[in-house]
């Protein structure tokens, strides 16, 4: 049985942001994505940086994930991407049915 997903990547380019989208939708890697913008503060190269990003949240299925990754990272331009994902539980059956209806 194939565990659904949502998968989380953040970007601070709005352009790159669109791209990403688009491209999972197009390829059905998605059925769905949500943007939110967040202000983030974390250490790079031994220093801390703060700036504005925009969160990336997509519904898909466990399966997909590598080809997620995959395409995430070639349209992504920052050095060192977070691409990770958590499981959906206890979702409404409707739902899940929607993810399997709306991605390959």
């Amino acid at each position: 049985m194939n565990k659904y997903i949502i998968v989380t990547t953040f970007c601070d380019k709005e352009t790159v942001t669109n791209q990403i989208i688009n491209t999972l939708l197009e390829k059905k890697l998605i059925a769905g994505s949500q943007v939110s913008k967040v202000h983030s503060k974390y250490w790079w190269k031994n220093t801390l940086e703060k700036c504005d990003e925009y969160k990336l949240e997509f519904r898909t299925k466990e399966n997909l994930f590598s080809e997620i990754k995959e395409e995430i990272t070639k349209i992504h331009d920052y050095e060192t991407a977070e691409i990770s994902y958590y499981e959906i539980v206890n979702a409404n059956k409707e739902f899940l049915n929607w993810i399997d209806e709306n991605t390959k």
